[in-house]
């Protein structure tokens, strides 16, 4: 398995990443997470539209709720996209957060059984066991059109960035 030293720290701290880093360009590989109901849900499932996908070491703090309600605020500006936030949390305590914080808009789902997309997009902490924080924006034909690892856990994503690569890719009408 490949390990990466020093991409990313937690208050300063290195960590090493482990699995397969992400690349622009590449064809995006096919995981399987768990929904807040136990179901498994494929990145597949959503093929034909833009995936957004925020990265979040765990829902219970502040800045990975930040994030969580941003794009769930801006998903219903963007067309044709499916916005997928991912973490290790549990299916159930995903769950309560959505129903608890008004989630609605986007699918927030559990790495926690095989940390399949975390090894296959290279997001897993292998000092903590949970994701690193970033982005991942996929087009409509699998291929990877933005990554973004935020270099330190306790930092925001580049929200901005990230919403204007989306919404350069063409919609299909």
């Amino acid at each position: 398995m490949e390990k990466h030293s020093g991409m990313i720290t937690f208050g300063g701290n290195p960590l090493t990443l482990n699995g397969k880093l992400t690349k622009v360009g590449q064809k995006a590989e096919d995981f399987t997470v768990l929904s807040v109901d136990l179901k498994p849900v494929k990145l597949s499932d959503f093929k034909g539209k833009k995936r957004l996908i925020s990265v979040v070491p765990s829902i219970d703090t502040g800045i990975c709720d930040q994030q969580t309600r941003r794009f769930n605020e801006e998903a219903a500006k963007l067309e044709n996209t499916e916005i997928l936030t991912i973490s290790v949390d549990l299916p159930f305590a995903l769950g309560r957060y959505c129903a608890t914080a008004g989630i609605d808009k986007i699918k927030t789902l559990s790495d926690h059984k095989d940390l399949d997309f975390g090894y296959k997009y290279g997001f897993v902490l292998e000092e903590l066991r949970i994701l690193a924080r970033g982005i991942i924006i996929i087009d409509k034909n699998d291929v990877v059109k933005y990554v973004e690892y935020v270099s330190e856990v306790g930092e925001h994503p580049n929200y901005d960035k990230a919403l204007e690569e989306i919404k350069k890719l063409t919609i299909d009408r």
